[in-house]
């Protein structure tokens, strides 16, 4: 399928959090022009082939009129309780030709059941309902984070549950084969497809479709390093799902209005999903209207767009001849990886696990991308291979990959050859190549990174030479009758930083850039205890502070109004200390504090951005952001803190 899509929608998006507690009250969700149909529109017009929904999430609030549990849209005033979301979704997938699935978390924060027998009782009748009354199913989707990850509140905070065991998933996938056979079953473990084991949209260089599927289980913690990216001998074919949001977030929050992903990141996550043997799944946070937001809507449609420019023009239809070092004869000749029937395709004999073709183009041909796939219906074979362009020096190496699988797209420096040599240099057994192409994409515009130093000194910064930038500080949109860019400039207050690019040779523009400043951190001062207290405060994300006692203190160095709090946990691979629950505090004086917020950062563990509580406003000199909890149990650490006051 490659690509569809997810919708995050549900009492979250309307307490303004990631991860319920269980105790929100049915009354607040009350969509105010919930359209489905506008959801399928979006997905249909971006090339998308389905639609995943949040059924129910870990606070236990199901979007349809469930009778499990009281804890449903059928207590809402939505609709005057009359609502059901589930059946909404399905009928506009059913009119706009998708295919509809479903997310049903295991954990319920609400159900005051959880953790005994009852409540898998509970949790396979909510599943039947899902089954048996929308239709056809194409996936059921299953979430890792089950109770047994260290995350409890609302009913059943005190519960604890054996992840491995508690949900006898054995007899719960029974149900599934038996109401939908045809759907396929998400987890860590799969059955049928696995997490690609980040949610930041890729999968990796080398990705196997193959899993030592008995080795894993719902929610283990060891499971992205050892299993994520699939195993080569891989006893079960259990392909990669790349879930990423199109936001920071996976729920709505309107403060990420500006922080929808732009073109080229989008792109990045198309090309290190799809084109890395992965299927991807593109959230979309629905807001508070029942609506995926504009911005959302035309970034994926910006996508959607670029890909088919990307891939408008297969160079392989102007080749003059296509020869293979070995074929197996009539039949699975080379020329049928340009027939663009993925049911045929080029081999060699049994015993040859390694072999090339070459292509010779009519002209010297420019091109940039360059695609291949394997016939994965007999497996995924290619361990490695080579591409090489001709010089006039002879052949040159311009790419030496791992993994091809369903599909595996190189993005490479624009390059003009006679010729083309692909070549298999190993395989589990002889190679079988289905399709093959040869792009050349045009090149995007990137906006500029807007950076802050701690003195508030602003710099703009673009990885292309040959454009100009230009930008203003009161949050209008800038445009080339905007500052120019020269150099870094002042920002020591709350300001707005809009940017774009320009290329002086084309005339075409950048997305624009935003970044909302607040206070300047120069005149700050780190009063905690621990190692390198100066990065907590440096303006760097890539580097953190190591607390000695479980918390950050800072002096402002005046008085402030503060009206809540940034917390960027440290952005290393190891993801050591990261604050799980916590307490913000203010002082006058450094000595009498007041709490003023407390709580958790909801999939933290999964989702490691920066986190924005905000609170009413509170006088202030002193800060104090405390753990109450990490992740790991280790003492807490912190890649940046910031104040808000705007």
């Amino acid at each position: 399928m490659e690509f569809y899509a997810f919708i995050h929608f549900n009492i979250n998006t309307f307490s303004n959090m990631e991860w319920g507690l269980g105790d929100e009250k049915p009354e607040i969700f009350n969509p105010s022009e919930l359209d489905a149909r506008q959801w399928a529109k979006v997905a249909k017009e971006s090339g998308m082939k389905g639609i995943i929904i949040t059924a129910k999430h870990h606070d236990g609030f199901c979007l349809w009129p469930t009778a499990t549990t009281e804890h449903s849209v059928k207590n809402s005033p939505w609709k005057n309780g009359e609502g059901d979301v589930l059946r909404e979704l399905a009928d506009a997938c059913k009119e706009y030709g998708l295919k509809f699935g479903v997310y049903l978390s295991p954990w319920d924060r609400n159900n005051a059941h959880y953790g005994t027998p009852e409540y898998i009782d509970i949790f396979r009748s909510q599943l039947r309902e899902l089954l048996t009354n929308y239709g056809d199913i194409f996936e059921v989707w299953f979430d890792g984070a089950n109770g047994g990850s260290g995350y409890y509140g609302g009913a059943n905070e005190d519960r604890r549950v054996d992840k491995k065991t508690y949900y006898d998933w054995e007899n719960t996938y029974k149900i599934i084969r038996e109401l939908q056979p045809n759907a396929v079953i998400f987890s860590d473990a799969g059955p049928d497809i696995r997490w690609v084991g980040n949610e930041e949209g890729h999968a990796y260089p080398t990705t196997w479709s193959n899993l030592m599927r008995d080795e894993v289980y719902g929610g283990m913690p060891e499971y992205a390093p050892e299993y994520s990216s699939g195993q080569e001998n891989g006893t079960h074919w259990v392909p990669a799902e790349v879930d990423v949001s199109i936001r920071p977030g996976w729920y709505y929050h309107p403060y990420e209005d500006h922080k929808v992903k732009t073109l080229p990141q989008l792109l990045d996550i198309y090309y290190e999903s799809i084109g890395r043997n992965g299927s991807l799944l593109l959230n979309f946070p629905v807001d508070q209207r029942g609506l995926i937001h504009e911005k959302d809507a035309e970034q994926v449609l910006k996508l959607a767009a670029k890909i088919k420019e990307d891939f408008a023009e297969n160079l392989i239809n102007n080749l003059a001849s296509i020869e293979s070092s070995s074929d197996r004869g009539h039949g699975y000749t080379a020329d049928l990886i340009a027939d663009e029937k993925p049911e045929t395709y080029w081999t060699m004999g049994d015993e040859e696990i390694s072999g090339s073709i070459t292509m010779t183009f009519d002209e010297p041909t420019a091109f940039n991308r360059f695609l291949v796939q394997e016939y994965i219906p007999l497996g995924q074979r290619v361990k490695a291979f080579t591409l090489e362009v001709k010089t006039d020096q002879g052949w040159e190496e311009i790419a030496n990959e791992t993994t091809i699988g369903y599909k595996r797209i190189l993005r490479l420096p624009e390059i003009t050859t006679s010729a083309l040599r692909f070549t298999v240099t190993d395989a589990k057994s002889v190679p079988l190549i289905s399709e093959m192409g040869i792009y050349n994409a045009p090149n995007v515009v990137v906006a500029p990174i807007v950076k802050r130093n701690p003195q508030g000194m602003v710099s703009l910064e673009v990885p292309d030479q040959g454009v100009d930038i230009y930008y203003t500080t009161d949050g209008t949109e800038p445009s080339k009758s905007s500052t120019s860019y020269s150099g870094p400039f002042a920002v020591t207050e709350p300001h707005t930083i809009n940017a774009l690019a320009i290329d002086q040779k084309s005339g075409k523009t950048s997305e624009i850039s935003r970044l909302d400043l607040d206070m300047a951190k120069g005149d700050w001062k780190v009063l905690s205890e621990g190692e390198k207290p100066e990065q907590l405060i440096d303006e760097n994300y890539g580097t953190f502070y190591s607390s000695k006692d479980n918390m950050a203190i800072i002096d402002l160095g005046k008085q402030a109004a503060v009206k809540g709090f940034t917390y960027m946990p440290m952005q290393n691979r190891y993801l050591n200390g990261v604050i799980q629950n916590y307490e913000f505090a203010v002082s006058q004086d450094g000595k009498n504090w007041k709490t003023v917020s407390k709580g958790e950062f909801g999939n933290i563990a999964n989702s490691p951005i920066e986190q924005k509580i905000s609170f009413a406003s509170s006088p202030a000199r002193y800060i104090r952001l405390k753990a109450t909890k990490t992740l790991d149990g280790n003492s807490a650490t912190f890649a940046e803190i910031g104040i808000i006051t705007k």
